[in-house]
């Protein structure tokens, strides 16, 4: 994996999405221009109806912008078909959503490996659950797990085909505050670790704490940006 910070993983330039909605035409985002590097973990701060999840949808391929440019690397995704961006998805994003989407017949094992039994290069299951620190629960269901274990699977999962991006929405919006430390904790190493460049979106602004950069929207567009010129320790975080 490339880990040039100054090569660009994401430019995004002029982003649209408008929704129609019967006579109405709802601006999810307008114009949005964002540049993310190589190994960067970015947080997408808003309130609810920001754009935050629309851009990251569009980020990862399940959705398309109306208007603008979206380049991931030397992927212009704005022009290619629904097979290439299928093809993207499973070989180059990690998707973690705020419910963790396990299959509760599976083990933890079982449930990430539904995604090492279809990637090019991926790691063990073992490995992606030691990663986040459940390696002691292999073999457990999902409803033998904390709310925190379960995410932790859910993250275990979207990291174990080693994608180059690492997508969370709302990866702690289900979770008590020492939980979802927790969590964050897995999501920080990984970016840490591993080089994953990482976007997060999150309505909670002590998360900005642990970023590189704080990326604020608000009605489709971004209106502030800020830089940590240290990030926190997930540990000295204030919820």
């Amino acid at each position: 994996m490339p880990s040039d910070p100054n090569e660009t993983v994401y430019d995004i330039r002029g982003l649209t999405k408008v929704y129609p909605m019967g006579e109405v035409q709802v601006h999810a985002l307008r114009g949005v221009n964002l540049r993310i590097p190589e190994s960067e973990f970015v947080v997408l701060l808003g309130p609810s109806g920001s754009g935050k999840s629309t851009l990251l949808n569009i980020m990862g391929g399940l959705d398309v912008p109306t208007a603008g440019e979206v380049r991931y690397r030397d992927l212009d995704m704005t022009r290619v078909d629904a097979n290439r961006l299928t093809w993207f998805r499973r070989e180059s994003v990690g998707f973690v959503f705020q419910f963790y989407n396990l299959i509760p017949s599976l083990t933890a094992r079982e449930n990430v490996s539904l995604v090492t039994d279809i990637a090019t290069d991926p790691m063990t299951a073992e490995e992606a659950l030691d990663i986040v620190g459940l390696s002691d629960r292999l073999d457990h269901f999902p409803s033998q797990l904390s709310g925190g274990q379960q995410q932790r699977v859910a993250i275990a999962r979207a990291i174990a085909k080693r994608p180059d991006v690492l997508l969370c929405d709302e990866p702690t919006g289900a979770l008590d505050a020492h939980t979802g430390i927790t969590v964050l904790e897995a999501i920080s190493n990984i970016n840490a670790e591993l080089g994953t460049t990482t976007a997060v979106i999150t309505h909670n602004a002590a998360i900005g704490q642990i970023a590189d950069r704080i990326v604020s929207m608000r009605d489709g567009v971004i209106v502030d940006e800020t830089c940590n010129s240290t990030k926190a320790p997930v540990s000295s975080m204030s919820w």
